[in-house]
């Protein structure tokens, strides 16, 4: 696989496809935010969270987030609606709307997520 970096050191993958099963990382302290590309117009992570761990409530300036379930059950907050999400189901946040992410279940939480404009870039 080859890698570029980007100016804010996330790497950028230069071929169009591959599998988010080999990025997986759990950490058991804090939820892992793991980058599968990034151009400057959005970037693209997958979120590993394990039981009990959260993404705090935040909002982003100008920008839409979406979070999409790959494997296990998220609780999601987007503005003032709390859902709990399984695989295959799609969350998404319009840009300055309150969104986060919780993982009350008792298995790992695996969710692909993207937001754009990318704030990272210059």
């Amino acid at each position: 696989m080859s890698r570029a970096t980007s100016s804010s050191g996330r790497y950028t993958l230069r071929m169009g496809f591959l599998d988010t099963s080999d990025f997986r990382r759990f950490e058991p302290d804090k939820m892992q935010k793991v980058g599968l590309f990034e151009t400057p117009q959005m970037f693209c992570d997958v979120y590993c969270l394990e039981p009990g761990q959260a993404q705090k409530v935040h909002a982003h300036a100008g920008a839409t987030k979406f979070y999409y379930v790959i494997e296990g059950e998220g609780t999601f907050t987007i503005g003032d609606t709390t859902r709990t999400l399984g695989p295959g189901h799609l969350a998404w946040s319009v840009p300055d709307e309150p969104h986060g992410v919780e993982n009350r279940g008792n298995v790992q939480l695996v969710v692909l997520v993207s937001m754009a404009p990318n704030p990272n870039s210059p």
